[in-house]
C-alpha cells in the first residue's frame, strides 16, 4: 500500500480509490509514508482529512493481535537464545553466541516481519526457513577454534549476512524495487536509535531491580542476568521494530535530527584525527592496531553516511546537510586510501593471510561505493541533481556487499583450510 500511495500521490482519484479499497491499511501506511510526500498539497490535504476527527495528540491503541505477534516473536527468540542451557552445552567450548547469536536475533526480526505483514506465500516462507537454516548448519559444523582466522572471519561477517537475509524478508522479496531497499536502510537507522534507547532503559531497570533486591539480602543477579536480561537483550530489536511500525511519527522526527547533528560532528572529528596522525608519530604501515582502528572507524563512518543520505532525502532540499555529506564522503575516501595503502603494503611485505584478504576486499568495496556516492553528491550540490540519485547508488551497491559476505562466510574457512 505504501508504494501505491507514493506512485499515485499526484492522482487524487487513484488515492480515493485506494482509500475506499482498504481504509485501515491506507491510514496506517499513509502515516508512515507521509514524511516523504509532505511537500505536496495532496498529501497535506489527505493528512488533514484523515486526522480531522482525531484529537490533537493521536494516541495509538495497539490491537490484541499486534501484542500477540510481538509476544510470539520475542518468546521464540528468547527460547532459541537459551538452547545451550536446555541441552547442557558448554558456552566456552562451543561458542554458541558467536555462532548463533546473530542468526537468532535476525530470525526473530524476520519472524515478526512475516507475522505483521501477513506473508503466507509458501515459496517465500520456505526460502526464509532455508536462508536461515543453511548458514546455521554451516557455522555450527565449523570447528570451535579461536586460533583460526578464517573461522573467526566467518563469525564476524555472519551478522551482516543475516542482516541481508532479513532485508529480503523486510522488502517482501521484491529485489527489483530500489526504493524498498532505501526503506530498509531508513528502518535500520530508526531501529538503531530506538534499540539503543530501549537498551539504556533496560540497563537502568536492571540496576534498580538488582539494587532493590540486594538491599533486602535477596541476590537475584545470576538468575536475572541469565534469564531476564539476555531475553530482553535479544527481544529489544523486535520491540523497537514494533514501535517503528506502530508509532511512525515518533521515529520520523528523531532520526533526521540525529543525522543532522552527527554528520558535522563526525566530519570535524575525522579532520582533527587526520591532522594529528603525523603529529602522534604513529606509523599506519607498521602499527597493526592503528590499522584496525582505521578500518573500524571507516565502517562506522560509512554507516553514518548511508544513514544520513537516507534521512536527508525525505525532507526538503537541505543544502548545508548535502554539502556536509559531500565533505564527509571526501574525507572518508582519504582515510580509505591510507588504509588501502597500508593493507597492500602489509600484503606484499608479510604475505597473504585470511585477515589481510578480508580487510583488503572490504576496503576495496567501500572505496568503490564511496567514489560513486561522492560523484552523486557532487552532482547534487553543484549540478542540481536530486539526492534520490545517491539513494539509488547505495541501493544498487548492497548486493555487492552481500556477495562478498557470502564468500567470506562460506568460502574462507574452506579456501584457507580452517586456518
Amino acid at each position: 500500500m505504501k508504494e501505491r500511495i507514493r506512485e499515485n500521490i499526484t492522482e487524487p482519484e487513484a488515492l480515493e480509490r485506494l482509500y475506499r479499497e482498504d481504509k485501515k491499511s491506507f491510514e496506517a501506511d499513509f502515516e508512515q509514508v507521509y514524511p516523504e510526500i509532505q511537500d505536496t498539497d495532496i498529501a497535506r490535504f489527505w493528512k488533514a482529512r484523515l486526522e480531522f476527527d482525531q484529537p490533537a495528540e493521536k494516541v495509538y491503541n495497539p490491537s490484541r493481535l499486534d501484542i500477540i505477534m510481538l509476544i510470539v516473536a520475542c518468546t521464540i527468540t528468547g527460547f532459541l537464545i537459551k538452547l545451550p542451557e536446555i541441552f547442557n552445552l558448554s558456552l566456552k567450548e562451543f561458542f554458541y553466541y558467536a555462532k548463533d547469536g546473530a542468526i537468532i536475533v535476525f530470525f526473530g526480526l524476520s519472524l515478526f516481519s512475516i507475522l505483521t505483514n501477513k506473508i503466507t506465500d509458501r515459496k517465500k516462507l520456505v526460502f526464509t526457513l532455508f536462508a536461515f537454516l543453511i548458514p546455521a548448519i554451516f557455522i555450527n559444523l565449523l570447528p570451535s577454534n579461536r586460533e583460526s582466522n578464517s573461522i573467526n572471519l566467518a563469525y564476524i561477517h555472519l551478522p551482516f549476512l543475516m542482516w541481508c537475509i532479513f532485508g529480503l524478508v523486510y522488502i517482501g522479496f521484491d529485489t527489483k524495487d530500489k526504493t524498498k531497499r532505501i526503506d530498509y536502510i531508513k528502518y535500520n537507522g530508526d531501529l538503531a536509535i530506538l534499540g539503543a534507547l530501549i537498551l539504556i532503559a533496560g540497563g537502568i531497570l536492571t540496576g534498580i531491580t538488582i539494587g532493590l533486591f540486594s538491599a533486602i539480602d535477596v541476590h537475584i543477579e545470576k538468575f536475572y542476568m541469565e534469564y531476564i536480561a539476555i531475553w530482553g537483550l535479544v527481544s529489544a530489536p523486535i520491540v523497537a521494530s514494533y514501535i517503528i511500525r506502530n508509532y511512525p511519527t515518533l521515529t520520523n522526527k528523531i532520526a533526521p535530527i540525529i543525522a543532522n547533528i552527527f554528520s558535522p560532528l563526525v566530519l570535524i572529528t575525522l579532520i582533527i584525527f587526520l591532522i594529528h596522525i603525523p603529529i602522534s608519530g604513529k606509523d599506519l604501515f607498521s602499527d597493526r592496531d592503528l590499522l584496525l582502528v582505521f578500518n573500524v572507524m571507516l565502517l562506522g563512518v560509512m554507516g553514518i553516511i548511508v544513514f544520513s543520505v537516507s534521512e536527508t532525502s525525505i525532507h526538503k532540499k537541505q543544502s548545508f546537510s548535502e554539502m556536509i555529506l559531500l565533505a564527509l564522503t571526501a574525507v572518508t575516501l582519504i582515510i580509505d586510501l591510507f588504509a588501502l595503502s597500508a593493507i597492500f603494503y602489509r600484503l606484499f611485505e608479510f604475505g597473504i593471510t585470511p585477515n589481510r584478504i578480508a580487510v583488503a576486499g572490504s576496503n576495496i568495496l567501500i572505496f568503490g561505493n564511496l567514489v560513486l556516492i561522492m560523484i552523486d553528491l557532487y552532482k547534487v550540490n553543484f549540478r542540481k541533481s536530486e539526492i534520490e540519485s545517491v539513494e539509488n547508488t547505495i541501493s544498487k551497491y548492497l548486493p555487492v556487499y552481500m556477495i562478498w559476505t557470502l564468500i567470506v562466510v562460506f568460502g574462507f574457512p574452506i579456501l584457507f583450510g580452517m586456518k
